[in-house]
This record gives structure tokens, sequence and C-alpha cells, in this order.
């Protein structure tokens, strides 16, 4: 088995493994749009003329924002949203 393999094999019940932030924050803003997601996650790069490069920036340094990004889209993902 070659690392890459055995790799994505430790990990089979992360939801988040393997997908990048980038496709998380573009997949919400497709499903829920900027203003939704304003609503539900109360954050200023959702508000203040939102887009994917600023959002990215932002989630990428605050931890508390991205985790509040990747709970809204595991909920999606599993049904919850």
């Amino acid at each position: 088995m070659d690392k890459k393999n055995n790799h994505k094999q430790s990990q089979p019940n992360n939801p988040l493994h393997g997908v990048k932030l980038i496709d998380i924050l573009e997949l919400l803003v497709e499903h829920y749009g900027w203003e939704e997601m304003a609503r539900r996650i109360n954050i200023n790069c959702f508000k203040n003329d939102p887009s994917i490069k600023s959002s990215l920036k932002f989630l990428r340094r605050t931890p508390w924002a991205r985790d509040k990004v990747e709970r809204l889209y595991i909920n999606l993902m599993t049904g919850g949203g």
C-alpha cells in the first residue's frame, strides 16, 4: 500500500479529510449565498463586500471562524442544513 492510500485510510470517519477550505467555502456560498451565510455565521467577511478571497484569508487565520464554517459544511453534507 502506498503512502497516499494509507493516509486516506487513517481518517475514514473524518468528513473534512481531503476537502480543501476553498471547496467548502464555494459549496456553502453556492448553496446558501453570502447573505444567508452571514446570518448563520456572524462574521464581517460574509457581510461586508464578501468574496471568496477575503473570506479564505480571514478563515485561514481565525480558527474559531473556520471551525464554524466547517461545522456548517458538515451539517449540510450530513443532511442537517
